[in-house]
């Protein structure tokens, strides 16, 4: 009954490329130097007025990463992307830097991309802090438009699956670090990990601006979820992916709609920057406009989620506050964060983040009651709304270098730990050898 919906959408959007092309065109007319009223008002105004129409009803595809080199002990070195663990709805895209030889004895660090409707690569700057001193690793999750049903379901339960085969794959001396909605999935990964004595849990994990506990500092995202309720969501959110995709017939939270959502939340400031940018247009100004580019090119890129990994986790997170609460399971078994013990916890916030209120992600500390202090850390950054948790100059200059510290306190612990076990086993097995020969 929903199908129409997406197919109205498409079919809009079809109707409107011949629209879309004799803007571009125009643009180009009106924008070539050997035109004279390209150097006219009139001209720019005309030719900004066409850019904008175009870029905001084009489609945006995935953007790439583009980090191509990056500084390791004061030498720039090649980066080469490579993917190194695959699934359906995921990849694990590592970020190679070629060390040769003389590779440094770097951390391992995963960073767990939110599946919330933007592309891994919002974490661009994230990586980019990282990657002189880490050897970094990131979830490239996969749009739900593009895998067929015969691939399956994804809910919010493979997606704790998924983080624990993720970690096996790099594990055991490995740091992961959960930005935004990931936090959920990754501490219950870590707390049944734990819980099982699984040798492969990680060292460390980061959280920053994640729901743990969304009735602390409730924002507006956390009130609409609790007066709707799940059955508004499953009435008003899904809709089945229309042909010719991939995922035809799949039910899924369509890019579109949460992009809608995003913009509705601050809809006088995309206004304002559009604005902006139409002056910027006129008056020649292409530096200011390239970066209003660089940034929409990310933000209006949005992929589709699965209804029941989008439903599960509304009512789970959002709704029902099944975390704090202690009533979270993972499958059959609950998830119990009490049972986490050996991997260090530190939890990032922005004073002024109106999609995860300040407190909700320090909740984690007052839930896993069994970390050690010192294997425990907790920073707000003054002056940051949500994005600046995990992007921009105050991340690169305050927050990624206390997260690197973080990171290496809980590295020469275990290291510390190895040393001692191994030397251990050492005089363990001398003092075999001196039993037998007496």
């Amino acid at each position: 009954m929903q199908l129409p919906y997406y197919m109205w959408y498409e079919a809009a959007h079809a109707m409107l490329g011949p629209a879309r092309a004799l803007a571009d065109s125009t643009r180009i007319f009106y924008n070539n130097p050997l035109n004279p009223v390209s150097k006219t008002p009139v001209g720019r105004s005309v030719a900004a007025a066409c850019e904008l129409f175009e870029r905001t009803t084009r489609r945006y595809g995935k953007p790439i990463f583009g980090l191509d080199t990056t500084l390791v002990g004061g030498e720039r070195v090649a980066v080469n992307e490579r993917v190194v663990w695959q699934k359906p709805f995921c990849n694990i895209i590592h970020f190679d830097r070629a060390l040769g030889a003389r590779r440094p004895n770097h951390p391992k660090l995963l960073i767990v991309a939110p599946m919330s409707g933007h592309y891994a690569t919002l974490l661009r700057g994230t990586v980019e802090a990282f990657l002189p001193s880490h050897e970094v690793f990131i979830t490239d999750w996969i749009d739900a438009r593009t895998v067929p049903l015969s691939e399956g379901r994804f809910d919010l339960d493979d997606y704790i699956d998924y983080i624990i085969s993720m970690l096996h794959q790099l594990g055991p001396d490995v740091h992961v670090m959960g930005v935004c909605q990931p936090s959920v999935p990754v501490i219950a990964a870590i707390a049944r990990m734990e819980a099982e004595g699984d040798p492969k849990a990680p060292l460390s994990m980061t959280l920053m601006g994640g729901p743990i506990d969304t009735r602390v500092s409730r924002t507006e995202v956390n009130l609409l979820a609790e007066r709707r309720g799940i059955e508004w969501f499953r009435r008003n959110c899904i809709f089945k992916v229309p042909f010719p995709n991939p995922g035809f017939m799949r039910d899924v939270y369509p890019g579109f709609l949460q992009l809608s959502g995003f913009m509705a939340m601050n809809i006088d400031r995309h206004l304002e920057a559009h604005g902006e940018m139409f002056k910027h247009l006129v008056d020649g100004d292409g530096d200011s406009a390239e970066k209003h580019r660089d940034f929409y090119d990310e933000y209006l890129a949005v992929m589709d989620l699965t209804a029941e990994f989008y439903l599960q986790t509304v009512d789970t997170v959002f709704v029902r506050h099944a975390l704090p609460k202690g009533e979270m399971m993972h499958r059959e078994f609950p998830v119990d964060l009490t049972k986490v013990k050996r991997c260090g916890l530190m939890t990032v916030e922005g004073e002024k983040d109106d999609i995860s209120g300040v407190g909700q992600t320090e909740a984690a500390h007052h839930l896993c009651t069994n970390i050690p202090d010192e294997l425990r850390a907790h920073y707000v950054q003054p002056r940051v709304g949500h994005y600046g948790v995990f992007n921009g100059s105050r991340f690169r200059a305050e927050i990624a270098p206390r997260i690197a510290d973080f990171i290496q306190n809980c590295e020469q612990r275990f290291r510390k730990q190895q040393g001692k076990a191994s030397l251990t086993s050492i005089r363990g097995g001398k003092t075999a050898r001196v039993a037998a020969a007496e």
